[in-house]
């Protein structure tokens, strides 16, 4: 029985693993670029795998240089596991 997984529940695992990798909290929104969050890519690659850990949904490198925003990691998530 798979389980639906809405953009909100995505959005709050984005948002509680965020500020691990510096991120200020205030900073985080749909919008917000992972560039302007200072977020680089072995802190993206970390992210992925709490995401695949949470969601067994698993985030290529392809998919990861593809994401730009957080909406766009949510919504590349969503879309995978529905």
């Amino acid at each position: 029985m798979a389980t639906t997984i809405s953009p909100e529940q995505v959005e709050g695992t984005v948002r509680d693993a965020l500020p691990q990798f510096g991120v200020d909290e205030t900073q985080i929104t749909r919008d917000a670029s992972f560039e302007e969050l200072d977020v680089d890519s072995l802190d993206l690659a970390e992210l992925s795998q709490i995401i695949e850990d949470e969601y067994g949904v698993q985030l290529k490198g392809d998919d990861v240089a593809k994401i730009k925003t957080v909406g766009d990691a949510v919504d590349l998530v969503v879309s995978r596991a529905a």
